[in-house]
């Protein structure tokens, strides 16, 4: 990503803080004013991103190469969408709750668009919207939670290193090894920074 003026992943994923409204939990949630972040402050808490070919994923070589280099040897895809997901009611309910996993989160989106949200150094809620061909790594320990956009549909790519464990965790589960060092990697190592930047 040479250019720092121009970031193509950001044509197909974005992030912004999040108000404190109770309203449609599908809706964008802006803070007024809007509050973007770039996808180098979401790498900072260890959100990878990529921009890919959602046309070609079968014979993609950015993907391949990202697959090979990361380890992700499962590969599965989950459509999310009231007509496709039995019990999708309850099933959106649950992705909504805040929650962690002992291992990354994969999701590349072929097609739709959706919301990922994360919590910052401040336990503030960043909002990630990803659109067809961006694809995000969560890191393991990282407290986060899913929901559609008003849109109502996305198709993933869930990719694994080896067979896929999907439990999820939720919040409080400070005591697992996986949050304490997503800790000690990401919050403690680099927050006394990032909380005087974000002051300035």
């Amino acid at each position: 990503m040479g250019a720092s003026d121009k970031d193509l992943r950001e044509e197909v994923i974005q992030a912004w803080y999040m108000d404190d409204s109770d309203a449609d939990q599908r809706l964008p949630h802006h803070r007024e004013p809007k509050e973007f972040l770039s996808l180098d402050q979401l790498a900072e808490l260890g959100v990878l991103s990529w921009r890919l070919d959602a046309d070609n994923y079968e014979t993609d070589e950015e993907l391949k190469k990202i697959r090979d280099e990361r380890g992700y040897s499962y590969m599965d895809f989950c459509e999310v969408c009231p007509e496709k997901l039995p019990n999708y009611e309850e099933k959106i309910k649950n992705f909504f709750e805040e929650h962690l996993h002992t291992d990354e989160e994969i999701r590349y989106c072929v097609a739709g668009s959706g919301y990922f949200d994360v919590r910052d150094h401040n336990d503030q809620w960043i909002r990630v919207w990803v659109k067809k061909g961006g694809m995000i790594v969560l890191p393991a320990g990282i407290y986060h939670r899913f929901t559609l956009d008003s849109d109502n549909y996305i198709k993933a790519m869930r990719l694994f290193v080896g067979d896929p464990v999907w439990t999820p965790y939720n919040r409080p589960h400070d005591h697992l090894p996986a949050r304490k060092e997503y800790i000690e990697n990401f919050l403690q190592k680099e927050g006394g920074g990032q909380a005087v930047d974000a002051a300035a």
